[in-house]
């Protein structure tokens, strides 16, 4: 019978993060719990910006995430599924804490509302939060640390994609992800993308982002296959599906609401599952 936290974790990942759910259900069905509780925590994480109007209550909220993971780790958790969900988790899996205090950290650091200086410092970001996610589900699978690089290089990508995915709903919050160089490249400035003005000059620097993430997937295609491994880092084949539309004549950055249909994902990750490749 299924621990009710870890049904309680695949619920809250199948309703908020499906490119995540529909991966893991590529993986081995023993597998498929440990992977949902450790997306569900990051789902929790990732959320404490949304949430929050001040950064010092994401701080806070992102403490408490902390000694909640140290609860769980000492078998102790507080009375919280995804809390729960971990304890089962580390019970069964060795996790380094590294990785998971590079997903807290992250978070902590770059709420959005600080700007990202230039395009190292959003590379690293994507890595601590999604490079990480996908090198815990490595182990989660039993691949150990073999295929980092390629985690470090697909994670990238899909997070790179992701922010830009989101950037109109950011913008309406006053919050940006785009370097503070590159908005210098294309004479933008954070103000005017607050407004809903230089739709022109955004297009042309998400395009630069979306063929950085381009190449970044393309890097991680060049590693070692992960084959029975590759439902953890699987949610990178949607890149191209989600950066196509910014290539598009007539894109609109403030208005793009991309949703590609969740037949058309399905497809693409079974495609890239039976080839053991991203």
């Amino acid at each position: 019978m299924t621990d009710p936290s870890l049904a309680a974790c695949e619920a809250l990942v199948r309703a908020h993060d499906p490119d995540r759910y529909y991966s893991a259900l590529f993986a081995p069905a023993a597998k498929r719990p440990y992977l949902f509780a450790l997306y569900a925590f990051n789902y929790e994480i990732a959320r404490v910006a949304e949430r929050v109007n001040e950064p010092m209550l994401g701080e806070m909220r992102l403490e408490w995430w902390r000694e909640m993971v140290e609860s769980a780790r000492n078998s102790e958790p507080i009375a919280h599924d995804v809390a729960r969900g971990l304890a089962v988790l580390f019970a069964a899996v060795e996790l380094p804490q590294t990785e998971i205090d590079a997903m807290l950290d992250a978070r902590a650091v770059h709420t959005g509302a600080e700007p990202i200086a230039d395009i190292d410092a959003l590379e690293r970001y994507a890595d601590a939060t999604s490079g990480a996610l996908m090198r815990l589900a490595l182990r989660i699978m039993g691949a150990g640390d073999a295929h980092n690089d390629l985690a470090r290089e697909a994670g990238i990508a899909y997070a790179l994609a992701g922010l830009l995915r989101a950037l109109p709903v950011h913008a309406a919050q006053q919050r940006l992800y785009l370097p503070d160089t590159l908005l210098g490249e294309f004479k933008l400035t954070r103000e005017e993308i607050f407004a809903g003005r230089g739709a022109e000059k955004l297009v042309g620097a998400m395009r630069w982002l979306a063929e950085r993430a381009q190449s970044r997937l393309i890097s991680a295609r060049r590693r070692p296959r992960p084959k029975k491994c590759v439902a953890a880092v699987l949610p990178a084949t949607l890149v191209p599906l989600y950066l196509k539309p910014i290539f598009k004549r007539g894109f609109d950055p403030f208005r793009w609401r991309i949703e590609v249909p969740v037949a058309r994902r399905q497809w693409a990750l079974l495609h890239s599952a039976l080839r053991g490749k991203i």
